[in-house]
């Protein structure tokens, strides 16, 4: 199938950046793409985070460090974040 697309400037020069660094045709990043995408659309959200829990399991963390950690991380994450200009946050 041959299909034309309108893609904003900002993702053409991502994805001819993403060609010339990869040594890839456009065209081929494009059905790699929609190939991934797709592929994602039939997985469970269960298969989705299964190598997050695999991961977690093999940690040793428990359930109370890992609520830390992710609180910690966001904490720092939003410290991190610079207000917007105008804003009072």
């Amino acid at each position: 199938m041959t299909i034309t697309i309108t893609l904003p400037p900002g993702i053409e020069q991502r994805l001819r950046a993403q060609a010339e660094a990869t040594g890839k045709a456009i065209g081929t990043l494009v059905v790699e793409a929609v190939v991934s995408r797709l592929a994602l659309a039939n997985l469970s959200l269960k298969e989705i985070l299964g190598p997050v829990h695999d991961d977690f399991r093999q940690s040793g963390m428990n359930e109370g460090e890992l609520d830390t950690l992710l609180q910690e991380s966001l904490d720092q994450a939003r410290s991190d974040r610079k207000p917007l200009s105008g804003s009072s946050a």
